[in-house]
């Protein structure tokens, strides 16, 4: 769970050069957190299971979590450095790019399922593949959903493919691992990995899924991009409200675009990400979509 230092600059600065900022946006950031955040201002009860450390940094996110009232009471505190994330946001296109520092992981070890209560979904992401094949594992003996979300490939995460009920993941992840170039038929070799869901993002580009046998396709909506952090997180937000909610696949597409256009709008990953009301006002005006 990384706390981010967001600053806002009107170029790239150049190797071993000095720019002044234009701002700066402290919060606390990371993939599922930021959905939990999301599922939370929509309505839902959330509960994070992460690992920081007794320091500054840990102790900011936890209480960015508890002021959202997101449940905190599953996180493990060890001894080192919590996650910190840095990241430059350039001014006119939205377009970030972000160092991540970190050091504290959730073992297998950590994970004590007799504490949880069951949930309706667990949301997942690609680090501590361990602990999240563990967590799936459960969950699906449990009754619960399980969803899973990779922004980029790192490490393989393929072995949770299997247990996984829907997969979203990214472009930068899905085109590299699959060795393709487009959506359709990236999401044709993924399915030989999940038997569920699959849906690839591709920023401005849209989303393409494929559910019972039939592809769906949505293009994102045009707004003032201010910044593109967690946009991706602010999409599983809304994907997984509609899934919640019953929506067919082609709703959450839509759905998702919405909550990942509306954050869009705002600095730092979870500043712009919208109530149900704001959602609902945005769509009624028919947004433009990109071409």
């Amino acid at each position: 769970m990384p706390l981010d230092l967001l600053f806002s600059v009107d170029h790239y600065p150049r190797a071993g050069s000095k720019i002044d900022g234009l701002g700066l946006c402290v919060q606390g950031g990371g993939p599922v957190p930021n959905v939990m955040v999301g599922l939370r201002r929509l309505g839902y009860s959330t509960a994070l299971i992460t690992a920081v450390a007794d320091d500054l940094t840990g102790r900011i996110g936890v209480d960015d979590l508890k002021a959202e009232k997101v449940g905190h009471q599953f996180i493990v505190t060890k001894e080192g450095t919590s996650d910190t994330a840095v990241g430059f946001v350039e001014q006119g296109s939205g377009r970030r790019t972000m160092v991540l520092n970190r050091i504290i992981h959730v073992m297998p070890g950590d994970i004590t399922t007799t504490q949880y209560p069951i949930p309706s979904v667990i949301h997942l992401d690609g680090r501590d593949l361990d602990a999240c094949i563990k967590l799936a594992k459960w969950g699906r003996k449990a009754g619960a959903t399980i969803t899973f979300d990779i922004g980029s490939r790192r490490n393989d995460v393929s072995p949770i493919f299997p247990l996984v009920d829907h997969l979203v993941v990214a472009d930068r992840y899905a085109f590299p691992f699959t060795k393709t170039r487009s959506a359709r038929r990236a999401i044709e070799r993924l399915r030989k990995y999940c038997p569920g869901t699959v849906v690839v993002t591709e920023g401005i580009r849209g989303s393409t899924g494929f559910e019972n046998g039939r592809f769906a396709f949505q293009p994102a909506f045009k707004v003032r991009n201010v910044d593109t952090t967690g946009a991706g997180d602010a999409f599983h937000t809304g994907y997984i409200y509609g899934m919640l909610n019953g929506f067919d696949l082609p709703d959450r597409l839509h759905f998702g675009a919405a909550v990942a256009a509306l954050k869009c709008t705002g600095m730092g990953a979870r500043t712009g990400i919208p109530t149900l009301r704001e959602i609902q006002r945005f769509l009624k005006k028919d947004p433009p979509v990109y071409a």
